[in-house]
């Protein structure tokens, strides 16, 4: 059964005689109403052949905070709601509490998922940034040495040249572990930069 038909069979249970508002906007998604399936989008309508009719629906959504938009289709008025709160919101209104829990649920998962992908494609973004960073460094440190040598470097720079050649994919942190004394990041980043200027500097000379 389609989401639109779980809504209706529990709709058809409820019975709003003491709030017409609620009982209105229940009769319209019997009548008028679908949405469609949350798994690949929020998106939920109602079809009306009567202007007037589409009014009174948007006007008894406002009643409870619900924002609609509408759209011509045809000969019909569409009145559509496309903010996941807002049609929980109705889903709550319409006593459609079942269902209401279902996208809920369903609201979580695409958020953990949503979550995840950011997660992965940052830290892939940021593996790609290092690993073009320490190619730079190399190509920088091998320039040095053909064009330059690393007899004229001071010593820093000459052990931070070739620890960088020897572990190509170790991270700052790591390199700097392997430099006698240790050396942090911020430290390890600023001689391999002037490393980077140096190579600069002989390509401009040359």
């Amino acid at each position: 059964m389609s989401f639109s038909g779980e809504i209706k069979k529990e709709l058809e249970k409820k019975s709003f005689s003491k709030n017409p508002a609620r009982a209105f906007l229940r009769d319209a998604f019997l009548e008028t109403g679908s949405m469609s399936n949350p798994e690949k989008g929020y998106h939920l309508e109602f079809v009306c052949e009567e202007d007037a009719y589409a009014a009174k629906i948007i006007e008894t959504l406002q009643m409870f905070e619900i924002a609609a938009k509408t759209v011509q289709r045809k000969r019909y008025i569409v009145v559509y709601i496309k903010e996941s709160e807002d049609i929980v919101r109705l889903l709550n209104v319409m006593g459609a509490h079942n269902c209401l829990m279902n996208l809920e649920n369903l609201r979580i998962i695409k958020d953990m998922r949503n979550s995840i992908n950011r997660r992965v494609n940052c830290e892939t973004a940021n593996i790609s940034k290092t690993v073009s960073a320490a190619n730079k460094q190399i190509e920088d440190i091998e320039y040095i040495r053909k064009h330059y040598g690393f007899d004229d470097l001071s010593e820093n720079l000459r052990e931070m040249a070739k620890i960088r050649l020897e572990y190509p994919d170790a991270t700052l942190k790591e390199l700097g572990e392997y430099l006698v004394p240790p050396v942090g990041k911020s430290g390890v980043n600023h001689r391999l930069r002037k490393l980077s200027e140096l190579a600069d500097s002989i390509k401009g000379k040359g």
